[in-house]
């Protein structure tokens, strides 16, 4: 059913609105911009907004429109157009997706005032209040408050390294994706940080009060909010997950002298870790942290309960102006070294020398000196040698057929693609799942193919007919990951935390390998068929036995979450990389971990070694793309691509062509030199 948003229609869902162009009642256009349907009202309690459902095609999206009581309100107005700004600034995970246009007016039939409208990504999963009710309001354990704590402060971090504070911080803000990362939304209340406002904060005239009760420290009360409000926010949005208990509920607060009795709800907590939350409500912001930064390194200073590993601070980074891309953009005659700084013993010398730095050579300047354990590496500029487009949605996977000369792509369309590499055009679209699909994998002849998605299925093809074979249920969430092994069994990795193996010609369930306490992110096996390896946001790897279904042994160590695994060819070494921006290797043997490789630019997304053994493909979330030695620890080539991010690269089986596009709706296919082998 489509919906009207005309304030003052009459019957916005009237019966007649399904498949026409213009309202039935009052003639206001129902496609906006020509792309976007609205098919229902998710909220209209938003402070500024009311909050709908809308679709480009088949392709879920969130629509927010300023209520027309607040259109005449150029404050309303400043606040609701800053929302786009700052999320079109932000590119990351923990942010919902925002086109550069994504802020438009619309004119419905008869009105003389416009409507002021946000279009942006619609998270896959519920807000925090809402997760916890699917719990039952049990409290979280403190493992779980550590790694939320660090996901949020990182996004915290980007927003406030651009001179932005979001205002109002509490669980019906924070979403949970499928795959475990933790979403900031409505950001309708930030505010930037700026010399005017700064000076605004001796008197309240001129400011905009935001208010969340339980939520909202005292000084923005008092409409003067400062960075470290944040900071409050988020503390007592921690309290609330931590014991299941809102901030104003009187078990907790004594109204009568203003004091708050939380822990011994919490009793699964550590003494220093509730320190650390007390410290983040201080009633005086002078008490809170100064900065994001002091947060993660606060966390990191905690002495960690036995079973969890340590969380180590951010990673020293400059901040980034408002207008600076989120990926470098290099010419072709350009060139960038990166060396290994030495590190700084004094954080405000760090900053200080950041921002000179900055200030002489840019932010692309910058880039040239990332954490590289010795030696001088240029990075390249990588130009894409082609564009596929097909998808109506996000892409979210992609794999390489095993000769090399089709790919197959999946994505938020609900669609499997399947395109000839060398043209470049779609050969056949694979349609059979009722949601976003977020994995698909091929047997070792290239006949079979398994796909995975959101709506917790696993469908089996025949690749030559398009045909579905089976359809396999079991899982209860998400599907995330999949992995085909050299017998033909299939292994799929789920949100509900579950690895499941499957008889890949018959459909059947083998085994339910149960022990993750969180998201799956992603699986790989061994290439005798012997072993599963597995890996999400709980921050563990596990190691299982393929035949008997069987857990081998745990490896931990990981300050983040799980988001690559990958094999050697002869099988005897694993590695795993994530959120700590850090690929750690495993000798499954021996279970001995060997050196790191650090210094990736950011997250590590996606992992691939070739068939010689010594070359490691990582691709990060900073958009750069490395080949490492894996003798030696060291990268040996470094590649930014041009106009497009390098991310979530998918290599070919002669390790000549690069397929990337997660995230967008278009694939990039891109050649690697002649050179790099």
């Amino acid at each position: 059913m489509s919906l009207c948003i005309n304030p003052q229609c009459t019957e916005p869902n009237h019966p007649g609105n399904d498949g026409s162009r213009f309202c039935q009642s009052c003639g206001s256009d129902l496609v906006l911009r020509e792309r976007y349907r609205v098919m229902r009202l998710i909220s209209d309690k938003s402070g500024f907004g009311q909050v709908y459902e809308a679709y480009e095609r088949n392709v879920p999206k969130i629509l927010k429109a300023l209520k027309e009581i607040h259109s005449g309100h150029s404050k309303a107005v400043a606040l609701f157009q800053r929302e786009a700004v700052v999320l079109s600034q932000l590119r990351h995970p923990g942010v919902p997706a925002i086109e550069p246009d994504g802020y438009f007016q619309f004119l419905p039939r008869g009105s003389e005032s416009p409507l002021h409208c946000i279009i942006m990504e619609k998270i896959d999963g519920p807000n925090l209040r809402e997760w916890m009710r699917q719990q039952g309001n049990h409290g979280i354990s403190e493992a779980q408050a550590r790694r939320w704590m660090r996901q949020l402060t990182e996004v915290l971090h980007l927003v406030h390294e651009r001179n932005y504070f979001h205002r109002d911080i509490k669980p019906e803000n924070i979403m949970l994706r499928s795959n475990g990362q933790l979403v900031l939304v409505d950001f309708g209340a930030v505010r930037e940080m700026t010399a005017t406002y700064l000076a605004q904060l001796g008197g309240s005239e001129g400011v905009t009060r935001i208010s969340s009760a339980g939520y909202t420290p005292p000084e923005q009360e008092r409409g003067q909010a400062v960075p470290q409000s944040d900071f409050y926010a988020l503390g007592w949005t921690f309290i609330y997950l931590l014991t299941g208990k809102q901030p104003t509920d009187p078990d907790i607060y004594n109204p009568h002298d203003n004091s708050f009795r939380w822990r011994q709800f919490a009793p699964q907590v550590s003494e220093p870790f509730a320190d650390f939350i007390d410290r983040l409500i201080a009633p005086k912001a002078s008490d809170r942290p100064s900065s994001t930064r002091e947060i993660l390194e606060d966390l990191a200073a905690i002495a960690p309960p036995s079973n969890l590993p340590r969380i180590q601070a951010l990673a020293a980074r400059p901040a980034e102006s408002p207008s600076s891309p989120r990926t470098t953009q290099l010419q072709p005659a350009q060139t960038q070294t990166q060396h290994t700084p030495f590190r700084w013993k004094y954080p405000w010398l760090w900053s200080s020398a950041t921002a000179l730095l900055i200030g002489l050579a840019g932010w692309g300047g910058w880039r040239a000196y990332q954490q590289f354990s010795g030696g001088i590496v240029a990075v390249q500029p990588l130009v894409s040698s082609a564009t596929l487009t097909g998808h109506t949605g996000f892409i979210n996977h992609a794999v390489f057929t095993p000769d090399g000369q089709r790919l197959i792509t999946c994505g938020a369309d609900h669609q499997i693609i399947l395109w000839d590499v060398a043209t470049g055009q779609p050969l056949r679209t694979l349609k059979g799942h009722s949601s976003y699909v977020n994995a698909v994998v091929l047997s070792g002849n290239g006949q079979t193919l398994a796909s995975g998605g959101a709506d917790n299925q696993i469908l089996i093809w025949d690749l030559p007919s398009g045909t579905i074979r089976h359809t396999l249920v079991g899982h209860t969430n998400a599907v995330n990951a999949l992995a085909i092994a050299s017998d033909g069994t299939l292994i799929s990795g789920s949100a509900d935390g579950t690895v499941r193996t499957w008889n890949l010609t018959t459909g059947q369930p083998i085994h339910t390998l149960e022990e993750h306490d969180g998201f799956i992110n992603a699986i790989a096996v061994s290439p005798d068929a012997r072993t599963i390896v597995s890996g999400g946001t709980d921050i563990t790897l596990m190691v299982w036995d393929l035949r008997s279904g069987t857990q081998r042994r745990t490896l931990s160590g990981f300050t983040g979450v799980i988001n690559a695994i990958a094999f050697t060819p002869d099988g005897v070494e694993v590695l795993a990389g994530g959120t700590d921006r850090t690929i750690y290797r495993w000798n499954l043997e021996t279970g001995e971990q060997g050196k790191p490789l650090t210094g990736s630019a950011g997250f590590i997304n996606t992992l691939a070694v070739r068939g010689d053994g010594r070359t490691l493909l990582s691709s990060d979330a900073e958009g750069q793309l490395t080949l490492w030695d894996l003798v030696t620890g060291k990268p040996t080539h470094i590649f930014a691509g041009e106009g497009a991010p390098l991310d979530h690269a998918v290599v070919s089986p002669d390790w000549r062509t690069i397929a990337t596009g997660k995230g967008f709706s278009t694939v990039r296919l891109w050649q690697l030199p002649d050179d790099v082998f």
